[in-house]
Parts: C-alpha cells; sequence; structure tokens
C-alpha cells in the first residue's frame, strides 16, 4: 500500500483541477466530487498508516535536479510521523467537506469554494510527504497560497480581503526564516535531504553554534505558519473565512505544519540546548498570552481562534521541553476537538445568524444535537478527566516538569485554568441561560452538518486513548521506535501532576459555572479596569504594528516612490527629452528643397577650399 501513497495528495488535486474546469457546469455537483474524491485519499490514508505501522518506514525517490556533481532528489517517505499526519489530515478534511454541502448551501460560488479546499488539502498532503527540505518549501508556499485564497473566500467584504493579505504577508515573514536555514543548511550539508542533515547533526559535522542559529531560523517558519507569538495576529483575523476554511486551518492543516516542521526537524534541534529552549519560551509565553486575550472575546469564532494560538503555544511548549511525544499527541487529539468546536459554532452561526456571544444564550434547548456536541468539545479541550486532551495535556506538563523548568511547568498550569475558564464562559454564554438577543426561529442544523460533528465528538472523546499508561502507550511507542533522539513513548511523573492539571481545569469551569450559569460572581467583574481594557485590545500588538513596522515601511515606501516619481522619472524624462529634441533639429535640417541641399553643398565646399588654403593644403 505504501507505494501508492503518492495517490494520497492527487485525489484532491484532481479535485481542485475538475472543479476548477467544470465547475460551472457541476455546480452542486462539485460537492459530491470533491467529498468523494477525499474519501479516497482518506482510505488510502488509512490503509498506508496500517502498512506502515506492520512494515516501518517506506522512501521512493528519483533524480529531480542535477546541477553539476550535484544532485536533487524528489519522492515521498512514508513514517510514523507523516503516516499520522496523513490520516488526521484527510479525515478533517472528509469531514470539513461533508459539512460544507450544508454550510455553504445556496451560496453560488461552491463549486470555487471546493476548488479551494481540494487545493489547500492537497498543498498540505504534499508538504507531510516530503523527503527533502526543498520540496518542503514548495508545498509550505503553496500552503500559504491556498490559505489566502480561502480566508478571502468573501472577497467583497473589505475585512476578508484584509485578512487574507494579512495572513500571507505575515507567514511571508516567518517563511524568510525557514528559507535562509534552510540554505545554511545547504552550506553546511550540500543536501537538502533529512537523512543525510540528521547523519551529519550525529556525526559533528556541523558547528554547536551554526546548528543553534540554524533551528532558530526553521523556527521562525515554524513561529508564522502556527502562529506563535510575536507573528500570531494573523490567525484571528482569519476567521473572516467560512467557518468550515476555519476548523480546516485551525485543526489539521495550515497551523499544524508549524508544529510538524518542528517536530520533523527535532534531531535538528535536540542537538541544542539553546534552541529547544528558545522553543519551550515562545511556545509557553505564547499559550498564556493567547489564552489571557481568549477570557474577553465576544466573537465565538474569535474566542476559539486564540485557543488555537493557545494551545499551539502548548503544543511548541512540549517539544521545546523535549517533549516530542507529547507535542505530536496533542496535536493529534487537538484536531479533533478544535475541528468540532468551530464545526459547532459555524452550526450556531448559520442558525443564529450572528457571532457576537452576548447576543445569544438559551440555546441549549434549541440545538439538542449542537449543544451536547459543543460541550464534549469544551469538556475535552479543557482537560475533563477520560476526555483526549486530558491524557495530552497531562503528558505535555509531565514533559515539562521533568525537564527541569519549574517556572514554563506553572504557567502552562495557569494556562490550563485559563481554558477551562474562557470555554465554559463560551459555553454558558452561547447555551445556558435566557435567549439574550432577537434569537427566533433558531432551527437545529441538519445532517450535512451534525454527521461530521458526531464523527467528531466521537474522536474528541477517545483519541486520547492511543497512548496512556493505563491502556497502553502505543502511540508514542511507535513514534519514537528506532530513534533515541525522540525520548520515550511515554513519561512516568509524580501522581500529584495529573492531580494539579485536573484540579486546576475543575477550578476553571467552576469558576466560569458561578459567573456565567448561578451568576454569584458579577459578569462585569472586570468592569473597565485597565487590564481588562488591555485584553480587550490584545495587548495593542496590532496597533503596536501599524505605528513602528507598517508606519516604517509606509514611510519608506511613500519616500521611495517620490525619489522615483520626481528624480528617477525626472531624469529619465530629461533624456528623452534632449533626444527628442535633437532629433527634431535633424529631421528640420530635412527639408527635402534640392535647392538648399546645393547651398549647403556649395558652402561646405567653400569652406573647405578656404582651410586647405589657409593651411597649405592640409591641417596641421
Amino acid at each position: 500500500m505504501m507505494q501508492y501513497a503518492w495517490f494520497i495528495p492527487i485525489f484532491p488535486l484532481l479535485s481542485f483541477l475538475i472543479i476548477l474546469i467544470f465547475g460551472k457546469r457541476l455546480r452542486g455537483g462539485s460537492t459530491y466530487i470533491g467529498s468523494g474524491l477525499i474519501l479516497a485519499s482518506f482510505l488510502m490514508a488509512a490503509g498506508v498508516l496500517v502498512d506502515q505501522i506492520q512494515k516501518g518506514t517506506y522512501m521512493l525517490e528519483f533524480s529531480w535536479l542535477s546541477i553539476g556533481s550535484l544532485e536533487i532528489q524528489a519522492g515521498f517517505e512514508i513514517t510514523s510521523l507523516n503516516a499520522l499526519m496523513l490520516l488526521v489530515v484527510t479525515l478533517v478534511s472528509f469531514l470539513v467537506h461533508l459539512y460544507s454541502r450544508g454550510y455553504m448551501q445556496g451560496d453560488e460560488r461552491i463549486p470555487v469554494f471546493y476548488s479551494y479546499l481540494g487545493l489547500f488539502t492537497f498543498a498540505m498532503l504534499g508538504l507531510v510527504m516530503t523527503t527533502n527540505l526543498l520540496q518542503l518549501y514548495i508545498f509550505w508556499e503553496l500552503v500559504g497560497v491556498g490559505s489566502f485564497l480561502l480566508i478571502g473566500f468573501y472577497f467583497q467584504k473589505e475585512e476578508a480581503k484584509a485578512a487574507a493579505k494579512k495572513a500571507f504577508i505575515m507567514t511571508r515573514i516567518g517563511d524568510v526564516g525557514l528559507f535562509v536555514g534552510m540554505l545554511l543548511l545547504f552550506w553546511q550539508v550540500e543536501s537538502f535531504q533529512y537523512e543525510e542533515i540528521f547523519t551529519s547533526v550525529e556525526a559533528g559535522l556541523i558547528s554547536p553554534e551554526m546548528i543553534t542559529l540554524i533551528s532558530i531560523l526553521i523556527f521562525i517558519g515554524a513561529i508564522g505558519k502556527s502562529g506563535q507569538f510575536p507573528l500570531h495576529t494573523w490567525l484571528p483575523d482569519a476567521m473572516e473565512g467560512p467557518t468550515p476554511v476555519s476548523a480546516l486551518i485551525h485543526a489539521a492543516t495550515m497551523v499544524a505544519a508549524g508544529v510538524y516542521l518542528v517536530a520533523l526537524m527535532y534531531p535538528l534541534f535536540a542537538a541544542s540546548e539553546m534552541a529547544l529552549m528558545v522553543v519551550a519560551v515562545v511556545g509557553g509565553f505564547t499559550a498564556i498570552f493567547a489564552a489571557s486575550i481568549g477570557l474577553v472575546q465576544t466573537d465565538i469564532k474569535r474566542v476559539l481562534a486564540y485557543s488555537t494560538v493557545s494551545h499551539l503555544g502548548y503544543m511548541m511548549l512540549a517539544l521545546g521541553s523535549a517533549g516530542y511525544v507529547a507535542g505530536v499527541f496533542h496535536l493529534f487529539t487537538h484536531a479533533f476537538f478544535k475541528a468540532l468546536l468551530f464545526l459547532a459554532a459555524g452550526s450556531v452561526i448559520h442558525a443564529v445568524h450572528n457571532q457576537n456571544i452576548k447576543e445569544m444564550g438559551g440555546l441549549w434547548k434549541k440545538m439538542r444535537i449542537t449543544g451536547p456536541l459543543f460541550l464534549i468539545g469544551t469538556l475535552a479541550i479543557s482537560g475533563f478527566p477520560f476526555f483526549s486532551g486530558f491524557f495530552s495535556k497531562e503528558e505535555i506538563l509531565l514533559s515539562v516538569w521533568q525537564s527541569g523548568n519549574v517556572g514554563l511547568f506553572w504557567l502552562a498550569v495557569i494556562t490550563s485554568f485559563l481554558t477551562a475558564f474562557y470555554m465554559f464562559r463560551l459555553f454558558f454564554l452561547v447555551f445556558g441561560g435566557k435567549a439574550r438577543g432577537s434569537l427566533t426561529d433558531v432551527k437545529e442544523s441538519g445532517a450535512d452538518m451534525t454527521i461530521p460533528m458526531l464523527v467528531l465528538a466521537f474522536l474528541a472523546i477517545f483519541a486520547g486513548y492511543v497512548n496512556t499508561p493505563w491502556f497502553g502507550t502505543f502511540m508514542g511507542d511507535w513514534l519514537t521506535a528506532g530513534n533515541d533522539l525522540l525520548g520515550h513513548g511515554h513519561k512516568e511523573g509524580p501522581l500529584w501532576i495529573m492531580l494539579v492539571a485536573t484540579g486546576i481545569s475543575l477550578a476553571g469551569m467552576m469558576l466560569a459555572y458561578l459567573i456565567y450559569s448561578k451568576k454569584m460572581i458579577a459578569r462585569d467583574w472586570a468592569g473597565d479596569s485597565f487590564i481588562h481594557q488591555i485584553l480587550l485590545n490584545k495587548y495593542y500588538v496590532d496597533e503596536i504594528y501599524q505605528n513602528t513596522v507598517v508606519l516604517l515601511t509606509t514611510t519608506i515606501s511613500v519616500f521611495c516612490k517620490y525619489i522615483d516619481r520626481f528624480i528617477v522619472q525626472a531624469v529619465a524624462a530629461g533624456v528623452a527629452s534632449s533626444v527628442n529634441s535633437l532629433g527634431r533639429l535633424g529631421s528640420s535640417l530635412q527639408s527635402g528643397q534640392v535647392q538648399v541641399y546645393g547651398a549647403t553643398a556649395f558652402f561646405g565646399l567653400v569652406v573647405l577650399i578656404v582651410l586647405f588654403a589657409v593651411t597649405g593644403g592640409y591641417i596641421r
């Protein structure tokens, strides 16, 4: 099966091409073609996963470019890490395709939407199957193009256009770091191949300082794609795209690419303690930074967006704390409960035509399927016992504790409390109490939208059981088999860590319950305080960028514009004018009158005779 794995990204590419060419004729039929081809990718990815577990790594390569003695390969590789990613990406993408059929119903541009989904899924699948950094970079940029198209799908809205441009530009900033790091690696190793890079690192052929520099540059690429501080501001704005797009981007594709990149290059990062510390600190700070902003957001999708940023920080914190399995495990579980939360939020928006949670309420009785499913996702992301998020969060906390960084450990614990609080705040405001807005004629979503959510809810509960000390650390053992640099499948730690993780999550839930359900504490407990205003304005990061980076680049651009207009263009215009004047002067001498030509010739002859006479026959 693994030798045919290249079909997995080909199916969504075919979906993109077919719908792009025949979309106007197909119209609603585009949904069946797109969903059917993604289903084929998912079934093949499942088969490849089983085959990889049984047989191990498989690679197929061919010569792509030959430049002198340099030969660059291309192909695909199936490892435990990307086999897992292939399954997650295709499954979530398939469920999003199904869901979109109901959510986007009535939209005239639905064929365009499905073609973009196919392109985006193809790019992500191609990214995770690469055998070298150059090939990865090509798909890495293609993922950026796909996200630009999907985020800006409602291009008639100025906010959507601005969000698409912002996402594209900010991720390109990170991509510069990845590109430079990739070139430095090639300079050191003379190859883009993962195996040769890791072999060179292990053999000590690259200096420790260079390894640290290269690792940090590659991590900058991951910062851009995964929305880590300070390149995180594009991710909440990406909510301007359709909700199914938000689910796909935030759960299993674009933002997951950054975490996947660090996990993929982990043997390189593991060779530098400084690089791992940078990853851990940035991840930990991003986790609590985004979680604090999520406390006061009033847009249902933006609360989930900041939750995504926070949990991506969690994953980076785990990877930077020598918790390879913990980071990948949380990436796996997060894909399901975050996709569930976004699709459930889309179901709410579809029913009430509003995204402001302050104008909702009382939807538990009106949406009897979406409500419980949203609750399952909320419990999972909050780390409630026996849900998938509980196991992966505990694994992260164990990794951070064993790394010896006590400060980052307690920061992660506080973040866990904040997560439980703002997620249950969201749940109680949307589904609890009485309706606060004009919520009339609210109906539950159809089967097209609820069935994908049911599948994700099942996974949000049980996906964590593939790697627990209670039932077996299957995933961890499988991911780390044969590579000592990746650590152990499961890290043992003191029991109190699990108790603290559980207690702190329950405390966050209880506080949200007392404030937003029982109303024993005033909802405006923060009021218009200075801290509340800072959180509401997202620490003014966008404003800082606007008044520094954007202002500086705009000033430089305007200066260059005037240099071009008044100096460069003026010089060019002067040269052109001089040439034109000479041309007109020359053309004026060509009058076409024979008598003028004769007189000119005679005058010239006279001048020559005089010169010869004066100089004695020749010019001295």
